[in-house]
C-alpha cells in the first residue's frame, strides 16, 4: 500500500525524445564528404593534346585547377565547422537527424555548381548557381545549430552563451559573403570570385575568436572529467 501512494507522487522523468550518442551520424557525414570529394576530382580530366601543346593545354586549365581547389577548400571549411560543432552537440532526435540529412543533400549537391563554374566560369548564371548554393549549405549548417543549441536541447546545459553566439557568427559569416558574391556578381564576376577565394582566406587563417572556441572545449572537457 505504502509502494503505491509512493509511486502516485514520484513523478516519471521527463522525456525529451533526444538520445545520446552522435558516433553514427559523424560516420555518415565523414562518408558523404568523402564521397563528395572524390566525385569532385573527377572535374579534372589530363588534356587529349598532342606533346608540344600540352604546356599550353595545362595552362588554359588554370582557372578550372582554382576553381576545383577552392571548392576543395570549402567542402572542408564546412567539414572542419560541422566537426566542431559536433564537439558540443551531445545527444541527437528526429528533427536534428533530418536536419542533418538537409545539409547532406546541399553538400552532396556540390559536385554540379563546381562543375559548371569550372566549365563555365565565365557566365554569370554558373557564378550565382555556385554561390547560392554554398549560401545555402552554411545556412543549413546554422539551423542544425540553432535547432541542437536553442534552450539547450541537445548540448551541454551549462555551455556558455557567448559560445552559441560565437558559433552562430562564425557560421553565417560565409553565408552572407555568397550572398555578397551573388551581388557582385551584377557587376563584376571576377570580382565575385574574389569573395570565394576571400570566404576561403577567413576560414583557414587562425582567427582570436577559435582560442576562444577551443578554450571553451577543453573547459567542458576538465568539466566532464
Amino acid at each position: 500500500m505504502i509502494g503505491r501512494r509512493l509511486r502516485k507522487h514520484v513523478r516519471p522523468p521527463r522525456r525529451t525524445g533526444s538520445v545520446s550518442g552522435n558516433e553514427r551520424i559523424n560516420t555518415l557525414n565523414d562518408g558523404v564528404f568523402a564521397i563528395i570529394i572524390t566525385l569532385l576530382a573527377f572535374e579534372l580530366r589530363v588534356p587529349q593534346v598532342p606533346e608540344h601543346d600540352l604546356g599550353q593545354a595545362i595552362w588554359t586549365m588554370i582557372p578550372t585547377i582554382l576553381s576545383y581547389t577552392i571548392t576543395f577548400v570549402v567542402l572542408g571549411i564546412y567539414w572542419v565547422g560541422q566537426h566542431n560543432m559536433f564537439l558540443h552537440i551531445k545527444r541527437h532526435d528526429r528533427t536534428f537527424m533530418w536536419l542533418n540529412i538537409l545539409f547532406l543533400l546541399i553538400v552532396a549537391a556540390m559536385p554540379f555548381p563546381a562543375g559548371l563554374l569550372i566549365r563555365y566560369g565565365q557566365q554569370q548564371l554558373a557564378v550565382v548557381i555556385y554561390a547560392a548554393t554554398l549560401a545555402a549549405a552554411g545556412l543549413a549548417l546554422n539551423l542544425i545549430w540553432w535547432y541542437a543549441s536553442h534552450d539547450r536541447r541537445l548540448v551541454e546545459k551549462d555551455i556558455d552563451p557567448e559560445l552559441v553566439r560565437f558559433v552562430h557568427r562564425r557560421v553565417l559569416m560565409a553565408p552572407v559573403l555568397y550572398l555578397l558574391a551573388i551581388a557582385a556578381s551584377f557587376i563584376s564576376l571576377t570580382l565575385a570570385k574574389v569573395f570565394f577565394v576571400v570566404v576561403a582566406v577567413l576560414y583557414i587563417l587562425p582567427n582570436p575568436l577559435d582560442h576562444y572556441h577551443h578554450s571553451q572545449v577543453t573547459r567542458q572537457e576538465m568539466l566532464s572529467e
